[in-house]
């Protein structure tokens, strides 16, 4: 007689023991941090970079004001960043809120670039879990293909870490095929320390990226947040072989701290992690001056920022 197959379900997700979790050395981390910001890129490598920078953006608009109107000249940003320059990547998502998703959909069909929005409350996360979730699958519907959501910070600081990975797991089961960035606010957890536990309580439960920061409040993301993270992806690698992307977001302005981070994140991560696939950029003016930076390499010269598109 014939054997049935036992058709079995995927592990559940287990909240790691944090209280085990190293302590971040924060003199080791200003050191390292110094010694990125101290490289120099020559110039062939240069415009490499700054291509590649604009392949990992995600082009995000997320205020109370924003309009269709506003979204599509988003969207057409995102398609056409500077038709001066030839040759130049398009961006790798475009963010906004789940109201807006439908409006990005229609204004994206055709071209291979993510539709990004934010979920669970955002940017506070002060809501019950049954409005995340549809929050969530709310923006999924409309055809988000990746959703930053936020972690309950007022949970995670009274030490119920259960409650925020329980969260998490709902979010990510929400999400069906959609990728899941966890957002950990990394300006409100206050040590580098809550931040590397936040990283693998977040990892643990299923998130394909984590994120600094929802680009709301200061401090946003920083060099030394980002590396704590970084460390916290490479040694969840080394522990289980799955690769977690990273996001840093809210502050990341200008192309030379930009290509900072490409140093950190090459040196931290190795050139796997070198792909839009892998590391975004959550950014609203840093296109603009990456493009100023590339219209400067091959000219010889700056332009004005009035020749380039606001949004």
């Amino acid at each position: 007689m014939a054997l049935k197959a036992v058709k079995t379900s995927p592990p559940k997700p287990r909240l790691p023991d944090l209280n085990r979790v190293a302590a971040v050395d924060e003199v080791g981390v200003n050191e390292r941090v110094a010694r990125f910001q101290s490289r120099s890129i020559k110039t062939a490598s240069k415009v490499e970079a700054l291509k590649l920078i604009l392949s990992m953006i995600d082009l995000t608009t997320l205020e109370g004001q924003d309009t269709p109107g506003k979204v599509r000249q988003l969207c057409q940003k995102a398609i056409h960043l500077h038709d001066a320059l030839p040759g130049l990547p398009h961006v790798a998502a475009v963010c906004v809120y789940p109201t807006m998703v439908h409006i990005a959909k229609q204004a994206l069909d055709g071209y291979d670039i993510n539709i990004a929005s934010v979920a669970t409350a955002f940017p506070s996360g002060m809501s019950k879990l049954s409005v995340k979730l549809d929050d969530t699958r709310m923006a999924v519907d409309a055809g988000a293909t990746e959703i930053d959501m936020v972690i309950s910070r007022g949970a995670f600081l009274a030490g119920d870490y259960q409650y925020v990975f329980d969260e998490i797991v709902a979010v990510k089961e929400a999400c069906g095929d959609a990728h899941l960035k966890v957002i950990l606010e990394t300006g409100e957890l206050g040590t580098l320390d809550r931040v590397r536990r936040a990283s693998v309580l977040a990892m643990h439960a299923g998130a394909d990226f984590i994120k600094t920061s929802t680009g709301k409040i200061q401090p946003a993301a920083t060099m030394q947040v980002t590396l704590v993270m970084l460390q916290a992806i490479r040694d969840y690698y080394r522990d289980t072989g799955k690769m977690v992307g990273m996001k840093p977001a809210g502050g990341i302005s200008n192309a030379k701290l930009a290509i900072h981070y490409l140093v950190m994140l090459r040196e931290t991560l190795g050139n796997a992690w070198m792909t839009p696939t892998w590391f975004r950029f959550g950014a609203s003016t840093l296109a603009n001056d990456v493009l100023m930076q590339l219209m400067k390499q091959s000219t010889g010269i700056y332009q004005s920022a009035d020749y380039f598109s606001k949004d």
